[in-house]
């Protein structure tokens, strides 16, 4: 495993480019592109503000860097440098700003959400679409990008309307049975589309294509019900993490729940293993300290950690959320397929220095990593099961079948991972800090 030394990023703007050849870093108004593989700089573009959100076109031809609070979008080309598009909507304002799935359109959606415009970059036209709702997450582009999903709320009521990409043309419009739907997403394979109701109403409602509902699920009444939801890669199974710290999965024939994960505060599953982290702190004698290693920074004197597997019954650490106040940190906040369908990972807000790793083909758990620190974020490989964590220090966690590995970033001064990116080839590791980002590169066996 070596690391890449440090680069300046803001907002932790930084992105791979889909083809995987290119890194995109926002420092301020400035957008650099580097070659993934020497980290050379091959573009600088200047932008008229300091940027806030940054995305690349499917075909990684073009970048488009947005400005919120100016109502600005630019567009910039990789091909043809001295070519630039500017976005300005003006009084009317923007909230958000994304590619179509055919990296020639670009979607705006406008303050207070009046209003989705879309922008073509090949004709100049623009379209408008009406009455977008305001929701968790309230747009969703099809996996083989023909189709959108745009929820919709109109003189009270909820409806999702499905476009085709190609021209913008209307294809369904439906009314859904939510109180106030809070996202929709496809499944990969784009023949359903989930949708689900606000944290005050458990209910999961599957739609087919052409709007038929296919199934409604709801785990239980009276109660903070869904806080999040997750596809497999293969579309078989659908995860939903609810807020009484449980994970319920239904299958795509009958839509039916076929487990529940629980999150107790006591382990015993004597077929998973939990690994603790446990922290040491390096002891130098003061004569072995030359001048050169004390100028080199407190980083070097940072504590090491290694993971102890643990004797069952384990005690995880937990947390008494406050119920007065909104957003408890009680609940499934975060849920993650392994890109083969076989590993789920998980986390539960009560416990919030712990990841879980359920295994789908034995449906039961499989692993339960307890960190010394808060976990920030954890990603699965695009390639392999395999899973990075962060705790916004200085190290890097991973856990595979195999185990787990601490590893503490070689980096001069204070550097805290708050972020994680793997490229899209799982050969590298995109750590992001406050303000810098370096690369880790993987070791990858070879193949025969």
């Amino acid at each position: 495993m070596n690391f890449s030394e440090v680069f300046k990023q803001t907002n932790q703007l930084c992105r791979v480019s889909p083809d995987g050849k290119y890194l995109a870093t926002c420092v301020q108004y400035r957008l650099v592109i580097r070659d993934v593989n020497t980290l050379q700089i091959l573009q600088l573009y200047t932008c008229l503000d300091q940027v806030v959100h940054m995305e690349w076109s499917s075909d990684s031809l073009f970048i488009l860097c947005a400005m919120y609070k100016r109502g600005l979008v630019q567009v910039w080309s990789l091909e043809q440098p001295d070519w630039h598009c500017k976005i300005d909507e003006g009084s009317i304002g923007l909230l958000s700003s994304r590619w179509s799935p055919d990296g020639r359109h670009i979607l705006n959606t406008t303050e207070f959400h009046l209003r989705v415009t879309v922008w073509s970059l090949c004709n100049k036209s623009v379209s408008y679409i009406k009455y977008p709702k305001a929701c968790q997450k309230g747009m969703d582009f099809s996996t083989d990008g023909r189709y959108m999903a745009l929820a919709e709320r109109r003189d009270c009521k909820d409806y999702i309307s499905v476009f085709v990409c190609n021209d913008w043309h209307l294809l369904r419009h439906f009314e859904t049975e939510t109180q106030d739907l809070a996202g929709v997403e496809w499944s990969p394979n784009g023949c359903v589309l989930a949708v689900w109701d606000t944290c005050l109403e458990y209910k999961v409602l599957l739609y087919s294509l052409d709007g038929r509902l296919l199934s409604t699920y709801s785990a239980y009444e009276w109660s903070l019900g869904i806080k999040s939801i997750a596809w497999s890669p293969s579309s078989q199974f659908l995860a939903i993490g609810s807020y009484d710290e449980k994970v319920r999965i239904l299958n795509h024939i009958t839509w039916k729940k076929i487990v529940e994960f629980e999150h107790p505060a006591t382990i015993n599953n004597t077929k998973a293993v939990v690994y603790r982290e446990v922290e040491k702190r390096l002891t130098i004698a003061s004569d072995d300290l030359s001048l050169q290693q004390l100028s080199m920074g407190s980083s070097v004197f940072n504590s090491q950690s290694k993971y102890e597997i643990c004797q069952l019954p384990v005690q995880v650490p937990t947390v008494q959320p406050d119920t007065d106040r909104a957003n408890p940190k009680v609940g499934i906040s975060s849920l993650s397929f392994s890109a083969d369908n076989r590993y789920l990972a998980t986390k539960n807000d009560n416990m919030p220095t712990c990841v879980w790793v359920w295994d789908m083909q034995r449906v039961g758990l499989q692993a339960v990593l307890e960190q010394a620190s808060v976990v920030r974020c954890f990603v699965w490989d695009p390639r392999r099961p395999r899973l990075a964590v962060c705790t916004a220090n200085s190290k890097l966690y991973l856990w595979s079948p195999a185990g787990c590995v601490s590893v503490r970033v070689p980096v001069e001064g204070c550097f805290q991972v708050l972020s994680l990116l793997w490229h899209c080839s799982g050969d590298s590791l995109i750590l992001i800090g406050k303000d810098q980002l370096c690369l880790c590169y993987m070791e990858t066996e070879q193949e025969s």
